[in-house]
This record gives C-alpha cells, structure tokens and sequence, in this order.
C-alpha cells in the first residue's frame, strides 16, 4: 500500500514506517510540523519523502491522520475528503485533556474515520462518542539488551520538563534526588536544575541525543525513572525496558499493565518507588534481574512484528481489504 502521513511523532514513526508499505511524508524546505519529512532519520528505501504539491499525483491507498487539522489539509493538497473518498485512519497519541472522563474526542461526532488509539487506557478515557475505535499497543525497534547499570544513579527522559511541569511530574524529581543521583535526558531540560533547586552532584542534563546515543548512555544508569502522570505510555518507558533497565514507575495512565512488579517497581506511592531505588543502587545483582524481567515483558507486549501485523489489520480494513483488529460498537451520543 501507498501510506500518507506527517512526520508528527518521532518515536512512534520509528517503527511504523518498518513494515512492508511506501511511506509519503510530505516535506518542504523550512520544515517544521508540516514538511519535516525523514528529519535525517536513517528509515527504509521505502520512506519517500513528497514535496505538498506533488501529493495530488500520488496513488494514495490510505491516510494516516494524526492531527485534525490535517482533514483539511488533505482536501486542500489532494482535493479528496478523508473518510469520503480517500481511506483515514485518525490515530491518537494522547491522554483526554480538560473535562477528563468527560472529553468528547474531536472525532467523536462522526462514524466514517475510525479512531487509533495508542494504549487501552486512552481509549477508555477519551469519550469517542459515535467514532468506531480500535487499539494498536505501541511497537519499538529493539535496540537490544545493551543494560550495564554501572553508574549509580536513575536515568529519566523527559521532552520539555519545565514547559510541562506537573504532566511529566518534573516537581517529582526532587523527591528522589536525596536517594539517587539523576541524568535527565530530552529536548528542553534548560532550566530544570534551576527550577528544581538541585546541584549538579543531583541533577546533571544529558541533553537531546540521537536515539543509538541515548540507548547507550541511558543504559549505564542503575535503574530507570517514569514519574509521568498524565501521558501515554511513554516510548523511553517501553526503550528502557528492552534495554533490561530495572524501572521505577508511575502507576497512571497504562503503566500498570505494561509494567509487571518484577520488572522493578510501580506505585502511586512516591515513597515505595523511593524505597526500591535504595535497593537497586544497594544491589546490582537484584537490580540486572529485574531488568531482564523488564525486557522478556516488553518484547513480550511491544515487539516490532506484532505492532507492524496490527496496523497491518487496520489499515486493510480502512482500504477495504479486510477485517479490523478490534472495533468497539458504535455509542449513541
């Protein structure tokens, strides 16, 4: 099949653009959210990258809609409506927000593009009113046990902790730091020791790494630290655990079954989370089983082929090609 969709998610296109399709992705020379196109990412031969005007002469099986502004975008480039006459599917990357468990779903007043939701949590939060809904679990490249945990400390990766403060539970991060030292890594971490009044002995940046760059640092931390509250399960969450990285995680959103106990520690209660920390700094040997517990249940839930087979069943449903992987019923409003 021949794919439409903008490069909006990094990580999540990652692995999406791995299976057996030609992927367009519209790109214009200042780039940006609406022509950033491979970014530079080293993807297969068959991620093509199309400049916005060409996209009218392209045989388009389906679109891969991730914005709702892109509807309109597509009728505007392709003079085709999504849903109408040209194949969508409207994926969902995040948690409801406002008037949770009440948020209609910006598509929740129609029922000719399915919504994808990335983790079972959203959907059942969102209120997706009349939509048809599936959910396809999150798929990463493996990048291998690369696990040493020879530096005594937690590694966090957070975008824009300062921005988002309370979301990605920046302000938690001090709670931690008299039990570990922490490395913070993503785009947007000026300003966090500042902000969180912790010395460099506490808090030290790594900065926005290329993704083999941050595998291998990441993977040197003891343990890794989720204190997101309210996001989607987190691709670093998913990367540290096929790393074998021991976690300590947040138990919100989908954490809970993503992450078994064995895999390190998952609690609301910061204390517990603290607590295992001690131990995994105290312990390296209980700190390398549970890593390898993180990553048999990643590779388990989240490997590469089953995410590639269930987009697969969604997207030959939306072309009409086949059966869809798991449609809800249609609510009435």
């Amino acid at each position: 099949m021949k794919i439409l969709l903008w490069h909006v998610h990094g990580g999540w296109t990652d692995a999406f653009v791995r299976g057996s399709h030609t992927y367009l992705l519209p790109t214009t020379a200042e780039g940006g959210p609406w022509g950033l196109g491979r970014a530079g990412r080293d993807w297969p031969d068959s991620v093509r990258e199309v400049e916005p005007g060409q996209l009218a002469g392209q045989d388009i099986d389906v679109v891969v809609l991730q914005r709702v502004e892109e509807i309109a975008e597509c009728e505007r480039l392709l003079n085709r409506t999504p849903g109408r006459d040209l194949p969508a599917v409207f994926l969902e990357h995040n948690t409801p927000k406002g008037d949770v468990p009440s948020a209609l779903h910006p598509l929740g007043g129609q029922d000719l593009i399915p919504v994808v939701h990335v983790t079972h949590f959203n959907e059942l939060m969102w209120d997706n009113g009349i939509a048809r809904t599936t959910v396809v679990e999150h798929g990463i490249v493996d990048p291998g046990p690369l696990y040493t945990g020879e530096l005594e400390q937690l590694g966090v990766v957070i975008n824009e902790p300062v921005r988002r403060g309370r979301v990605t539970g920046t302000d938690l991060l001090a709670r931690f730091a008299p039990t570990a030292p922490l490395e913070v890594f993503g785009m947007g971490g000026g300003g966090l020791p500042d902000l969180l009044g912790l010395p460099p002995g506490r808090l030290r940046l790594g900065g926005d790494l290329p993704t083999a760059q941050l595998h291998a640092r990441l993977a040197r931390s003891r343990a890794y630290l989720h204190p997101l509250r309210w996001t989607s399960l987190g691709l670093a969450l998913l990367e540290a655990m096929h790393l074998g990285m021991p976690v300590l995680v947040l138990a919100t959103t989908e954490a809970a079954r993503a992450v078994p106990p064995e895999a390190g520690a998952v609690s609301t209660n910061v204390g517990e989370l603290t607590a295992m920390a001690a131990r995994l700094l105290a312990d390296p040997d209980e700190a390398r089983s549970r890593g390898r517990a993180a990553r048999g249940a990643a590779l388990d839930r989240y490997s590469l082929i089953r995410f590639l087979a269930d987009w697969d069943d969604v997207l030959d449903s939306a072309a009409g090609r086949g059966r869809v992987l798991a449609v809800t019923e249609r609510r009435a409003q």
